[in-house]
């Protein structure tokens, strides 16, 4: 794959055809954005993985997330291949496929897979915020599909510590506790220890704390 790519980088702008009209990076922001690649149409791993990011859709929208798929086959492809989906599934897939024959822009994203005989695009995903800053890059094998509620709660957890100010442990999900940073300084370290209840936070430890999702006690 050939890019540089790496979190909190400004995300590579581009302009492109898709299955819902010509459209820019530009016109998402504001909003969150799940921008993945599939290695190609009438595959079925992918076939499966665009059911459940339609299924998903609502959620996504109700967390101003937008999805955006792209593959490097073409447009009359993309089209025919959901129709199929609709005909087959009864699924629509609501959200545009961008379309990238030449390979330009995953080549900018490193998406193209670096170990087959054919240019083809891996199942990459850029999850980018409101101001178009790169904040997650997942890449899975052509051989295996992704877990679109994982995606789903990572963008919730993002989301959730850029909001409150915290951290959230692993496998946790939205209205679970959340963690708060560990103390910067000796003085800091002390009053939570002597403190914590007051604060709000429940602790294991003085660096290992965690408080209610939603709390009004904030720990920046």
């Amino acid at each position: 794959m050939e890019n540089n790519l790496t979190l909190g980088m400004t995300a590579p702008a581009f302009t492109a055809n898709s299955t819902f009209g010509p459209l820019s990076l530009s016109d998402y922001k504001g909003s969150w954005l799940v921008f993945f690649s599939h290695p190609g149409d009438f595959t079925p791993v992918c076939t499966s993985e665009f059911i459940a990011f339609a299924q998903l859709n609502d959620q996504f929208e109700q967390i101003n997330t937008k999805l955006l798929g792209l593959s490097i086959d073409s447009n009359p492809s993309h089209l025919a291949w959901v129709n199929s989906i609709y005909e087959v599934s009864g699924v629509q897939i609501p959200f545009p496929i961008v379309v990238d024959r030449v390979g330009d822009i995953a080549r900018e994203y490193g998406m193209i897979a670096p170990d087959v005989s054919t240019q083809t695009t891996v199942r990459s995903v850029f999850i980018i915020d409101p101001d178009q800053k790169i904040r997650a890059i997942l890449t899975y094998p052509l051989t295996n599909g992704r877990n679109i509620p994982e995606i789903f709660r990572l963008v919730t957890a993002m989301q959730t510590t850029d909001a409150e100010h915290v951290l959230t442990p692993a496998n946790w999900r939205p209205g679970n506790p959340v963690m708060v940073p560990a103390p910067n300084t000796y003085q800091e370290l002390l009053e939570r220890q002597t403190n914590a209840e007051a604060m709000g936070l429940i602790c294991n430890d003085w660096y290992w704390c965690y408080k209610i999702q939603g709390s009004e006690e904030e720990q920046e």
